[in-house]
């Protein structure tokens, strides 16, 4: 009977017991539920991200980069370059060696990098040339301390120069007989010789019309090209750039004793060049180049103003500059006629010279400016005789080159009126 009612009791406390631990898990998830945000919105259906196709990488090498804007520059910030044609391709011959020379007991050698050439004309008070002046009657003065002579020759050697001719519109009336001209000077070159034309307006209109060659019909042909066209003549940065394209041509060939010139055919007027004055005449003590130039100057204005020279006079200044700091020569023509005799006189000048070296005694490399003079002995009973040759040289600077201005080259315009 006991029996019975303990288990009645106990299976009483275990079922009080399961309710009593189901209110208590009830009221907990309830309590759960009010403290988690409800939202009355339906949850969106994720929507999977598209896979991108596979593009094959192209090569770096094809690959188009967008171009960067350009920014256009004033033209007169621009340093003009002189425009080449692209040379022709030529087959590089393979060099035969040249056996070493056999130096023998007794035999003396001579090693001197720094020999000054001096390009020398000797003249008369009618600018006539003398050609038997001796050696020992030439002397040399660098910065007025006398120097010795190394080597002398009165024989001929091959020119390089430049044909260079202002084909603005001042120069319209003139230009055939100027083309003439230059024909008449190309036709007189020797074996050896060798002559580029540069046709010139404003600074990026300077252009190599033919490069060195010695072909006479190819440089005959490039005159006949030449045209007369508007613009801004920039005679200072034609001479400039021409110059040093005949300075640089076949420099450090073995035993070069090669002559260098510019002839250079104008009006005279610069009107708007890069370079100015200064720095051309400096770059052109750089350079062994005689300078010969022919003034149209006659249309010029004659009237000055009153604080500045008339546009004739300072044209016929920097032509005079020109010609006398180089030991070239200049021609103010009154008209054309006269172009057939100078282009004679010229091909005579450029023929009787006389080729002299100096070892100089001052051997600092400075960069200074070093003034040259050459004078000649006065036999008595002749007419007074002038050593001509460029007055001055840039010592060599130990150390340092020369800096310039960032140029932009300009393309050479094919032959041909526009």
């Amino acid at each position: 009977m006991l029996s019975e009612q303990n288990l009645r009791r106990t299976g009483i406390i275990a079922v009080c017991g399961l309710i009593l631990s189901a209110l208590v898990f009830g009221q907990s998830v309830s309590a759960n539920d009010q403290d988690r945000p409800r939202s009355t919105q339906a949850r969106p259906t994720a929507t999977p991200t598209p896979t991108p196709a596979t593009v094959p990488a192209q090569p770096a090498a094809t690959a188009t980069p967008t171009p960067a804007p350009q920014t256009q520059r004033p033209i007169d910030r621009i340093a003009p370059t002189l425009g080449e044609p692209p040379p022709p391709p030529r087959l590089k011959p393979t060099p035969t060696p040249t056996p070493p020379p056999v130096i023998e007991e007794g035999d003396i050698l001579r090693i001197n990098a720094e020999l000054v050439q001096l390009h020398v004309r000797v003249i008369d008070r009618n600018n006539r040339p003398i050609n038997n002046v001796p050696q020992t009657e030439f002397h040399i003065f660098e910065d007025g301390v006398s120097q010795a002579i190394e080597t002398f020759t009165r024989e001929e050697v091959p020119i390089s120069y430049g044909l260079a001719v202002d084909s603005s519109g001042s120069l319209r009336s003139q230009l055939q007989s100027v083309v003439d001209a230059g024909k008449t000077i190309i036709n007189s070159n020797k074996s050896g010789d060798e002559t580029f034309l540069v046709r010139f307006i404003s600074s990026d209109k300077i252009e190599t019309i033919q490069d060195f060659t010695a072909n006479k019909e190819l440089l005959t042909d490039g005159l006949d090209s030449f045209y007369v066209e508007g613009g801004q003549t920039a005679m200072i940065d034609a001479v400039y750039l021409s110059a040093e394209h005949v300075s640089e041509y076949r420099k450090g060939d073995e035993g070069d004793r090669r002559r260098r010139a510019l002839i250079v055919i104008t009006d005279g007027e610069d009107r708007d060049s890069f370079y100015k004055q200064e720095q051309l005449f400096a770059r052109l003590r750089e350079e062994d180049v005689q300078i010969f130039v022919i003034g149209f100057v006659n249309e010029l204005e004659k009237e000055a103003g009153l604080i500045r020279k008339s546009p004739r006079e300072k044209a016929v200044n920097l032509i005079n500059k020109l010609a006398s700091e180089t030991g070239g020569r200049a021609f103010f023509p009154e008209s054309v006629a006269e172009l057939p005799q100078i282009a004679n006189e010229i091909i005579r000048d450029l023929r009787t010279q006389y080729v002299i070296s100096y070892n100089p005694t001052n051997k600092a490399q400075d960069g200074t400016y070093r003034a040259i003079k050459v004078t000649v002995d006065q036999p008595s009973g002749s007419d007074k005789r002038i050593a001509l040759t460029r007055t001055g040289r840039l010592a060599r600077k130990e150390g340092s080159s020369t800096v310039r201005p960032p140029a932009v080259r300009m393309p050479a315009t094919p032959p041909g009126k526009p």
